[in-house]
């Protein structure tokens, strides 16, 4: 996506050779013209997997799942980072590390939200070593409903979670491939 790329150098700041800051416009400030075009394009994209509801994590990617769940026409799920107080058995959970925040973090689910026959659309800003997504899948998987694919607005390459996706045979869609944040310049890959 030519949009998300041309303000990733514009305004992302590099901050590592692993990590990029886009909090003007994805991540802490959001950019309500952007984040509408990226969910039209994983609609567009995934409109033929008949989507029942788009799942993503707290906090940042959840204005580019709403939007793509307001395209799809289909409720939004998301996890949160910590357990709300609800009794023992009522929530899927799962430990995941994040690579960004240094920290490791219980995420959880309603179970009343994620139903066997769901067919699940996982909508995030970024991947990079794709702990969430593991623990998104397993979450899935013990619901019962199926994913059906996977949308990353900023995927890492030099990390391995967007192959994790793919190996998985998932239908992925990252709309920013980022080769190289070496030497403070970013690189995008090849599509």
């Amino acid at each position: 996506m030519e949009l998300l790329k041309r303000r990733i150098l514009e305004e992302g700041r590099v901050l590592s050779d692993q990590v990029l800051s886009v909090n003007t416009f994805l991540n802490h400030g959001v950019d309500p013209s952007l984040i509408a075009a990226m969910g039209r394009t994983f609609a567009e994209r995934f409109r033929d997997l008949n989507v029942t509801r788009v799942l993503t994590i707290e906090s940042s990617g959840i204005a580019i799942a709403y939007a793509t769940a307001i395209e799809l026409g289909v409720p939004l799920v998301f996890a949160r980072r910590r357990k709300a107080l609800m009794n023992e058995g009522e929530y899927f959970s799962e430990r995941v590390p994040s690579f960004t925040k240094g920290i490791v973090t219980d995420i959880v689910i309603s179970r009343e939200l994620l139903k066997p026959d769901d067919r699940i659309l996982f909508i995030d800003d970024f991947i990079a070593n794709g702990d969430a997504a593991r623990g998104l899948i397993r979450i899935v998987e013990r619901s019962g409903a199926t994913l059906v694919g996977a949308g990353i607005a900023i995927e890492k390459a030099f990390q391995p979670g967007g192959s994790y996706l793919r190996e998985l045979g998932l239908p992925v869609l990252s709309l920013a491939r980022i080769a190289s944040l070496a030497d403070g310049q970013v690189r995008f890959a090849e599509d």
